[in-house]
């Protein structure tokens, strides 16, 4: 598994403000659409390409375009719906799949409600948006769904990590028994898990800053 947390004075910037309790919800929304764009911009790197023939104004030229079939997004409900729009901006020829995961906060095990994905993802790149990756468990369920289906690769897009849902999801999928390739790219990685499963210093709720508490 590859790990990349993206080192950018305007990311620590944006994520500084979505941690301060004192942001809005309107300013939260915006600025995580805004941060989700800086960190497509790393997460589709790998992404092939096929060299084409074109024409400039001036001359001809050689030039390269995504290669198929198209990537698919794959948010999940809810909190990665506010993160959709900020990676569609890099990727608007990609396909839109949607998992609904629901965590019970006693056990904090996520069970799936929702699975709204083509049943054939042969060959398919994968970029998962969730906002946290804090126990991992709803990230190692979403990725053995997609892979089940014919992934090719998966990239999870992540605000924050946690450790220990990083070790989580590189001891399921070990990279000598998984020849998928999977990524994590994030602002930042936190310092550990609460009692209550939440990151720390994390940023709260994610889901209930970006669309209010429910």
């Amino acid at each position: 598994m590859q790990i990349l947390v993206a080192d950018h004075p305007l990311v620590a910037h944006k994520l500084t403000t979505l941690r301060d309790v004192r942001t809005p919800t309107y300013e939260f929304r915006r600025l995580a659409d805004e941060l989700v764009t800086l960190l497509a911009y790393e997460a589709t790197r790998h992404l092939p390409v096929d060299a084409v023939h074109i024409e400039t104004p001036v001359t001809a030229a050689e030039g390269v375009r995504l290669a198929g079939p198209p990537p698919m997004i794959v948010p999940v409900l809810r909190a990665g719906i506010g993160m959709l729009d900020g990676m569609m901006r890099l990727l608007p020829g990609a396909e839109v799949g949607f998992v609904g995961m629901a965590r019970d906060e006693q056990t904090l095990v996520a069970t799936t409600y929702a699975a709204r994905l083509s049943a054939d993802l042969t060959g398919r790149e994968i970029f998962v948006l969730d906002p946290m990756l804090a126990t991992g468990g709803t990230l190692e369920t979403v990725i053995r769904l997609v892979i089940s289906r014919g992934a090719a690769g998966v990239t999870a897009v992540c605000l924050l990590a946690a450790p220990e849902g990083l070790r989580r999801i590189e001891t399921s999928f070990p990279a000598d028994d998984t020849h998928v390739p999977i990524r994590v790219v994030t602002a930042a990685v936190d310092a550990r898990l609460n009692d209550h499963g939440y990151i720390v210093p994390g940023l709260g709720d994610a889901g209930d800053r970006l669309f209010g508490a429910v």
